[in-house]
């Protein structure tokens, strides 16, 4: 899988999740300029979701299985998205909290994927 495409994902995801337990240290739910940070990873999950289909289209095969690899392809890729659905739910400092978690948890999702495609 495209190494560079899985770290940028991660990192963003990891500068997500610390932009947003910032907020939540002041006491701030998420605002617009957040979700438009998670539209970015959201955004870059997508273009990993699709490149990962199109490598196994084309024939490439992950190390420890196709059915598990496309499973954590589209965790990652809803991970962000239902963090900050849920963050709409909870207009306050855990609204952050729970994009932030989304954040982490995505950018552990990342490293799994990584692991899965290269064995």
């Amino acid at each position: 899988m495209l190494t560079v495409l899985t770290l940028v994902t991660g990192v963003a995801a990891l500068l997500l999740a610390a932009w947003c337990g910032w907020a939540a240290y002041r006491d701030q739910p998420t605002k617009d300029w957040h979700f438009i940070g998670m539209a970015v990873v959201t955004l870059l999950a997508l273009v990993q979701l699709v490149a990962g289909i199109v490598l196994l289209a084309r024939g490439e095969k992950p190390e420890q299985g196709t059915t598990i690899f496309v499973a954590y392809l589209l965790g990652a890729f809803a991970c962000v998205p239902a963090a900050g659905f849920m963050s709409l739910a909870e207009r306050t400092r855990w609204g952050s909290v729970t994009v932030a978690a989304g954040g982490v948890v995505l950018a552990v999702l990342e490293v799994r994927l990584y692991d899965i495609w290269a064995g």
